[in-house]
C-alpha cells in the first residue's frame, strides 16, 4: 500500500475510535507563525512547546488552530508546531489533547473535493488526526454559489472518519440555521461554533443573539479573541506604549474609548485577587463559552489558567455586562461575520 494511503486510512480509523471532548477553555495559536501581526520567530518554538505542556498538564486540552495561520513561507506552521508538540508530549492529560482546525474558504477551494484535500493535508502537517475541524469563514456573503461544496466537503470528512466533529466560524444565526439544517438532513450534528466574543465584542451574542441559536441545537459557543488581541490584559494605557504594527494602531483606537470598561475590570479583579485578563476569562466561561485565549509565553499560559477553578459572583457578572454595554468604541467585527 503507497504511504499516502497507508496514512489516510490510519487517520480515518484513529480519528473516528472517540467521541470529541471540550474542556472549559482552550488555547488559540493564531500567533504561533504569524510574523506580521504577532512577531512570530522560530527561535519561539521552545517557549510555545512549554505552552503546550503547561496547558495539556493543567487541563486545557483543546488548542484551536486553522490551515492559514502563519505568514509567507509559514503558513500551516501553527499546525506544523501542534503535531511535534503533541507527538513529544508524554505527560497528564495526553489522551485528552483535542485539536481542532479551521479551513480557509480559498478562492480556489470550490468543490467538496478541495475541502476534503485540504483537511487531510491539515492532518498530514499535524501527523496525527485533526479531533474537530471547523469552517473558518462562510462566503455567502461574496460568493454564495462556493459555500454549499465546501459545507459538503466538510461534513464528507465527517462522515468518512477523519474527525471526531465539524464546527463553523464567524457564522451568526441564520446562516447557523440554514446550515444546521443541511447537515441534519446528512445526520452529521454541528459540535461547535466560533465568535468574536470578550467584553469589548459582544455584538454576536448580545445583538445577533447566536447562543441562543447554538443553545437550541446544542451547539458549543467557542469565544475567539477572549482579551480583545490583549487590551483586556490592563498592560495598554492611553498613553501606550502600544505594540508595533497592526495591532498599535488598533489600541490607539479603541483603548481610550474602553476606558470605562477597563477601570471596572480593574476594580473587579482587584476585588477577586485575579488578574484582569483571569476576570475577562472567567466572564467568557461565566456566559457559557469556551474562550480561547493565546499565549506565546509560559507566564502568558499560566495567567490564563488561573482563570479556572473559581466563578465570578452574579453581581460582578452585571457589573462587567454594563460597563462592557456602555463602551464608547468596541472591537471591530471580523469582516466574514455573517448573519
Amino acid at each position: 500500500m503507497p504511504r499516502l494511503r497507508w496514512l489516510s486510512t490510519s487517520l480515518r480509523s484513529s480519528a473516528s475510535s472517540s467521541r470529541l471532548s471540550l474542556p472549559l477553555m482552550g488555547c488559540g495559536t493564531w500567533a504561533w507563525g504569524n510574523r506580521l501581526l504577532w512577531g512570530y520567530t522560530e527561535e519561539m518554538d521552545e517557549q510555545l512547546q512549554a505552552v503546550f505542556k503547561e496547558c495539556v498538564s493543567r487541563g486545557v486540552t483543546l488548542f484551536d488552530t486553522g490551515d492559514s495561520y502563519g505568514t509567507g513561507r509559514l503558513n500551516g506552521r501553527s499546525e506544523q508546531l501542534l503535531g511535534r508538540f503533541a507527538q513529544a508530549y508524554k505527560g497528564p492529560n495526553r489522551d485528552q489533547v483535542c485539536i481542532a482546525t479551521k479551513l480557509a474558504a480559498y478562492p480556489w477551494r470550490l468543490s467538496r473535493r478541495s475541502m476534503v484535500a485540504a483537511g487531510n493535508a491539515s492532518a498530514r502537517r499535524l501527523g496525527r488526526p485533526v479531533d474537530l475541524v471547523q469552517m473558518h469563514w462562510s462566503p455567502a456573503n461574496y460568493a454564495p454559489w462556493q459555500e454549499g461544496p465546501l459545507l459538503d466537503g466538510l461534513a464528507d470528512l465527517y462522515e468518512q472518519g477523519f474527525v471526531k466533529g465539524v464546527g463553523l466560524s464567524n457564522y451568526g444565526p441564520e446562516s447557523l440555521k440554514r446550515v444546521q439544517r443541511k447537515f441534519a438532513e446528512r445526520g452529521v450534528p454541528i459540535a461547535t461554533m466560533q465568535v468574536q466574543y470578550s467584553l469589548l465584542s459582544t455584538y454576536p451574542v448580545t445583538t445577533l443573539a447566536v447562543k441562543e441559536v447554538c443553545d437550541e441545537f446544542g451547539i458549543q459557543l467557542i469565544a475567539y479573541s477572549p482579551l480583545a488581541l490583549g487590551i483586556l490584559t490592563g498592560k495598554y494605557s492611553e498613553q501606550g506604549p502600544f505594540p508595533k504594527g497592526l495591532r498599535g494602531q488598533l489600541f490607539r483606537q479603541l483603548v481610550p474609548g474602553a476606558k470605562p470598561l477597563l477601570q471596572t475590570l480593574r476594580a473587579v479583579a482587584s476585588a477577586k485577587k485575579k488578574t484582569m485578563a483571569q476576570v475577562a476569562l472567567n466572564w467568557c466561561i461565566a456566559k457559557g463559552t469556551i474562550p480561547i485565549p493565546g499565549a506565546k509565553t509560559l507566564e502568558q499560559a499560566q495567567q490564563n489558567i488561573g482563570a479556572l477553578g473559581w466563578r465570578l459572583e452574579a453581581d460582578a457578572i452585571a457589573e462587567l455586562d454594563q460597563a462592557a454595554a456602555s463602551v464608547d468604541k468596541a472591537m471591530v467585527q471580523n469582516i466574514f461575520q455573517t448573519r
